[in-house]
């Protein structure tokens, strides 16, 4: 029988310099309820180290792994390599187009970008600015499509869990205004996921979205925003579990 693994995944948790003790007995609770904990990008609210020195206090009582990738919150003041390397000296893995296998299973992640869905995706012509705008997305994509490539070619064997901040499909961020999903993610993101074989992707930023949904080719997407759950839940609810 396949021993399958318990994933807990929750995004956008906006850790403020306020927020001392506020996380830690929860992180305990998830550490009983799953193998791996995913954070899906905004791991502070400012951008600050401060912010993340907190973050990581709170996760020395996760006694799981932790993986997890930036937001857009975290890059905010310029800081984001200070963020990480705080966050990667208290244990947590953070990607941005690498790949980790653990518990037997594939994570790759990257933060993503916007740029539009489908047919309505912004293209990559006329201004300087706009092209610019389009090309960090798709080198978004190629930077998670590199990382799920990596795992196939060493670890053909294992599932494949993508992270990102951005979302890849516009499904999970319908509930939104439609003037800013070009802003909430992009199609480009879901390419990889798609051509990777991909068992399941996890994004946050789009705090009014939809909790899941699926890429073109059936990937399940899910959006687990922390007001995204709480909305799919209860108010009381902080951090989702799928069984992998």
């Amino acid at each position: 029988m396949e021993n399958k693994k318990r994933l807990a995944a929750l995004a956008d948790i906006h850790t403020r310099v306020s927020d001392k003790g506020h996380w830690k007995d929860r992180f305990a609770e998830i550490s009983d309820q799953a193998d791996v904990l995913l954070i899906c990008g905004d791991l502070t609210d400012t951008g600050d180290e401060e912010e993340a020195d907190v973050l990581a206090e709170e996760l020395r009582h996760a006694s799981i792994p932790v993986i997890g990738v930036l937001g857009n919150h975290d890059y905010e003041k310029g800081r984001q390599k200070l963020i990480r390397q705080i966050l990667q000296d208290s244990n947590m893995i953070i990607l941005d187009g690498e790949a980790v296998v653990i518990e037997g299973i594939g994570f790759s992640g990257v933060k993503g970008f916007g740029g539009g869905f489908d047919r309505y995706m912004l293209s990559m012509f006329g201004e300087e600015a706009m092209k610019d705008f389009v090309q960090e997305a798709v080198n978004e994509s190629l930077l998670l499509d590199r990382a799920l490539s990596r795992l196939e070619q060493e670890y053909p064997e294992v599932k494949k869990i993508a992270l990102l901040h951005y979302s890849p499909i516009q499904e999970t961020v319908e509930g939104e205004p439609l003037e800013i999903y070009p802003f909430l993610g992009s199609s480009y993101l879901a390419e990889p996921l798609q051509r990777r074989n991909v068992t399941a992707a996890f994004h946050g930023h789009a705090h009014v979205g939809q909790f899941q949904g699926a890429t073109a080719g059936g990937v399940p997407v899910y959006n687990v925003a922390l007001p995204v759950l709480q909305a799919h839940y209860d108010a009381s609810t902080y951090y989702t579990v799928l069984d992998v």
